[in-house]
């Protein structure tokens, strides 16, 4: 399976402005905030090389400039990596359809907003090849309609296959989560060509393309491949994608190069990035402490993100 996983591209969409995310997102473009000490850009690509993927093409906008100066090529990463420019933010379709001279053949699609933790994520590629589908789409169940609301509702009919797809909805009838990933072969441009801008956003959604191509009767199909994602929107969801990794990978604590800690600090549940000084004997619980902060107070952190020497207080979410 992985050596016919080279035909398919990775793509990231990394354009996005993160307005919300501020003052975060004026130093680092979305996808370059850290999990775990790893940018959420490194992660998808090493979820696609993963399972054999080695081509990628990543849509940059917004200070596109530092994710191109740190990934360069690819050959770091042994892979290679091409880059494309929106230069408007009108949307997920709009940004794709930037791609449609650069791919020959199926493409995986990452939001480079969204991380999330997958399970087979190979499934995916089993069911467009054995169905021929004209699309797939990585889904959860979510009993929480806010985290629907913040996403997208899929419905499937009796033969497996997607009837629906709904962009952010505000009347959630159905459990089915869409993940933020995406596999799809050429007809989608067909789709993106003939999809308007929608109302809720003036933007070009690819929920409103997928569901053209539904429409269009080719096939799209669900794929549960996802353990758990997050919507990295505010500061208290990159704290909270944090801790939950932490979690997950049976850590306490991890901490970066080059980190100076003042005697008997104390850290717990918390992330520690490159190039930290503490230089108080506190207690830091519950915490990301991103890179080159200078922590030079006696009170102790607890649920604080820290970028340079900004902290910006905030409460996790619920961990599970």
């Amino acid at each position: 399976m992985e050596g016919s996983n080279r035909n398919i591209t990775g793509v990231i969409l990394a354009a996005g402005a993160g307005a919300r995310l501020r003052p975060l997102s004026f130093h680092l473009p979305k996808p370059m905030l850290p999990i775990c000490n790893k940018p959420i850009i490194q992660h998808q690509i090493e979820f696609m090389k993963d399972i054999g993927i080695t081509s990628f093409l990543i849509v940059v906008g917004h200070l596109g400039k530092h994710i191109m100066e740190t990934f360069r090529n690819g050959s770091d990463m042994d892979v290679r990596i091409r880059y494309v420019v929106q230069e408007e933010p009108l949307g997920i379709a709009h940004a794709v359809y930037q791609l449609e001279e650069e791919l020959n053949g199926p493409f995986l699609l990452f939001l480079g907003d969204i991380f999330l933790v997958p399970d087979n994520l190979s499934e995916m590629v089993r069911i467009f090849q054995t169905h021929r589908a004209g699309g797939v789409l990585a889904v959860m169940n979510e009993n929480r309609p806010e985290h629907i609301r913040r996403n997208f509702a899929v419905t499937v009919q009796s033969d497996g296959r997607v009837s629906k797809v709904v962009e952010k909805p505000r009347y959630v009838q159905d459990t089915l989560k869409g993940c933020g990933i995406y596999l799809f072969d050429l007809p989608i441009f067909d789709a993106i060509r003939r999809t308007p801008r929608t109302a809720m956003r003036d933007e070009y959604e690819i929920t409103t393309a997928i569901q053209i191509l539904i429409d269009d009767g080719l096939p799209v199909f669900p794929a549960k491949v996802v353990e758990w994602d997050m919507n990295v929107t505010l500061p208290c969801d990159l704290l909270d994608c944090n801790l939950r990794l932490l979690d997950y990978s049976g850590l306490n604590r991890l901490l970066g190069a080059n980190v100076s800690l003042a005697d008997t600090v104390r850290i717990e549940r918390s992330v520690i990035g490159d190039n930290i000084r503490i230089s108080y004997p506190i207690t830091v619980t519950n915490s990301l402490i991103m890179n080159d902060s200078i922590i030079d107070s006696a009170r102790d952190l607890d649920s604080v993100i820290a970028f340079g020497k900004t902290i910006l207080q905030c409460s996790p979410g619920s961990v599970g």
